[in-house]
C-alpha cells in the first residue's frame, strides 16, 4: 500500500493539531446549546471520531451515508442518500461533519435536505478544503486544512473503499486511478 503513495500532504500530527483546535472553537461556539453532530459516511468516520473527542460540551451524533463519487476519482454531481439520520433535529443546532470540501455538491443538497427539517442553524465542519474544485457556492464554517487539486486519500478519504487507513493525507502516484 505504501508502494502507491507518491507523497504525504498532511501528516498524522498536522491532523491531531488540526483536530483539536476545530474542537476547541465548536464547544466553544456551542457552549450552552442543543448540538447535534451529523457525520458524513463513509470517509468522515475517522475524523468524526477524533472530533468528538476534541468537542469538550454535550453533543449528540448521528451519521448519514451519502453517494457521489462511486469508484471514480471525480464527483457524478447525483447525490444519493443511502442512509438517512435517526435524530429529529427540529430546533436544534446541526453541525455536518464532513471529510473533504470538494465540489460542494453534496454539502449544498445536505445543507438544503437538513433546512427542511426546522433545525435552528446547520453548520458544516471539514477536514480538509479543495475550494479550486467548487461548483456551487459552499463554505465551511469550521475548516482545518486547505489542500490542492489533487486526488487525496487517507485519514478516511478512499480511493475505490482503499486507503482509507493511512493515518496521513497523501496523494497517489497517477499509475494507480488513471484509468478512472
Amino acid at each position: 500500500m505504501m508502494g502507491d503513495i507518491e507523497e504525504i500532504l498532511v501528516s498524522r500530527e498536522q491532523i491531531r493539531e488540526m483536530t483539536r483546535g476545530l474542537g476547541k472553537r465548536i464547544s466553544e461556539d456551542y457552549e450552552g446549546c442543543d448540538l447535534i453532530v451529523v457525520g458524513v459516511l463513509k470517509g468522515s468516520f475517522i475524523f468524526l471520531a477524533d472530533l468528538m473527542r476534541e468537542i469538550t460540551i454535550p453533543a449528540d451524533m448521528d451519521l448519514i451515508a451519502v453517494s457521489s463519487y462511486g469508484a471514480s476519482t471525480k464527483s457524478s454531481g447525483v447525490v444519493r442518500i443511502i442512509k438517512d439520520i435517526d435524530i429529529d433535529i427540529e430546533g436544534k443546532h446541526v453541525l455536518i461533519v464532513e471529510d473533504l470540501v470538494d465540489t460542494g455538491l453534496t454539502l449544498n443538497h445536505l445543507k438544503e435536505l437538513f433546512g427542511t427539517r426546522n433545525p435552528k442553524s446547520v453548520k458544516v465542519c471539514a477536514a480538509f478544503d479543495k475550494p479550486s474544485r467548487r461548483k456551487v457556492d459552499i463554505e465551511a464554517e469550521y475548516k482545518g486544512i486547505e489542500v490542492p487539486d489533487k486526488f487525496i486519500v487517507g485519514y478516511g478519504l478512499d480511493y475505490a473503499g482503499k486507503y482509507r487507513n493511512l493515518p496521513d493525507v497523501c496523494t497517489l502516484k497517477k499509475e494507480i486511478y488513471s484509468n478512472s
